[in-house]
């Protein structure tokens, strides 16, 4: 019997912004879009500490270092927005 398995590749290729949404491109051709207003930091953020961003996690996480904020892929494809911080 032939199996096929899906390749996926689950590392950040690109990160890019439009009015609302945060949109993560993986190597494996997916696109994720989420919701700006999901995560706060960026929301706020200028557009220049939103272009400064890094991979990080080996590729499976993105690191805006202007802003102290992270992301995982996984938790992208997830749909988990922010955690919320108490006050």
């Amino acid at each position: 019997m032939n199996i096929s398995a899906k390749v996926t590749d689950e590392r950040v290729l690109d990160v890019r912004f439009d009015a609302h949404s945060l949109i993560v491109d993986l190597m494996d051709g997916r696109t994720i879009s989420a919701p700006l207003a999901w995560y706060p930091r960026l929301a706020n953020a200028t557009i220049a500490q939103r272009d400064h961003w890094e991979k990080c996690a080996g590729g499976f996480g993105i690191h805006w270092p202007d802003l102290d904020e992270d992301l995982s892929t996984e938790g992208l494809l997830r749909g988990a927005p922010a955690a919320k911080v108490s006050a």
